[in-house]
């Protein structure tokens, strides 16, 4: 049985790996679920501050299985919608997953295996990979990534991706906002440690955690009521014992704290 997942956990780091590099870490239905239980898990509750996600072999993932496409041909539409949904609630974990979470890509970054990368906070690069929504080439339509992929890009670059998609080499995809970071070969890890420690040393987990959950909650408000609810957030935050204790520090020493 495949092991989907290679977990490695470093203070208060998690280093997961896809684990099916003879498929190019296909988006398989096992490799779905492990992946949703994972991100679905409260991490920030046992610890881990920050999540970073790579993928074994050449490639970070290719997108769907082919396989499991080809055993869809003559599903029914509820055997669809439940497919649909599993895929639905990988994403939906991704995003609303409370830790710092890091995508680290190599090689071919494709369809699903983008929109996986993409759903996280942070995505560095190496300088050769390659990414593409390449679903409307084959009849299908990327239809779950379109709801998060404005959260990265303009609505112009978006519509481009999307209906007339090409490769895109990773300094492209870095000009266009999709990714935020391109590292040399064989950097990823170095890379993703650094900004992990850069990022857990100057904000608050709790913090990050209350922001993460606005930026999703803000698209689709109108003025008024998204100014109403950051003003609620706002006064919520106040409150918690991440900012007395950061306003105490900033008082006492002119300086904000360490977090980690």
């Amino acid at each position: 049985m495949t092991e989907w997942l290679v977990e490695r956990r470093e203070g208060d780091l998690l280093w997961v790996t896809l684990n099916d590099p003879d498929r190019a870490n296909a988006l398989a239905p096992g490799l779905i679920e492990a992946l949703t239980d994972l991100y679905r898990r409260p991490l920030l509750e046992s610890g881990v501050r920050a999540l970073l996600l790579s993928g074994a072999g050449r490639h970070f993932s290719a997108g769907a299985d082919l396989a499991h496409l080809r055993s869809l041909k003559d599903a029914t539409l509820e055997d669809n919608r439940a497919d649909s949904k599993r895929l639905r609630d990988l994403f939906q974990a991704v995003l609303t997953q409370e830790v710092l979470t890091i995508a680290l890509v190599q090689g071919a970054c494709i369809a699903g295996g983008c929109g996986l990368a993409t759903a996280h906070d942070f995505v560095i690069a190496s300088e050769r990979a390659k990414f593409m929504y390449s679903e409307v080439k084959i009849g299908f339509v990327a239809a779950l990534v379109a709801t998060f992929l404005p959260l990265r890009v303009s609505g112009r670059d978006a519509r481009e991706m999307l209906l007339n998609p090409s490769l895109l080499p990773a300094e492209e995809a870095l000009r266009l906002g999709l990714i935020n970071r391109v590292v040399g070969e064989g950097e990823l890890t170095t890379a993703g440690e650094a900004l992990a420690e850069e990022i857990l040393s100057n904000a608050s987990s709790q913090s990050l955690a209350r922001t993460k959950r606005l930026l999703l909650s803000l698209p689709g408000r109108s003025l008024n009521d998204a100014l109403d609810h950051a003003a609620e957030q706002n006064a919520q935050a106040r409150r918690t014992e991440d900012c007395q204790r950061g306003i105490a520090h900033f008082l006492e020493h002119k300086s904000a704290p360490t977090w980690r």
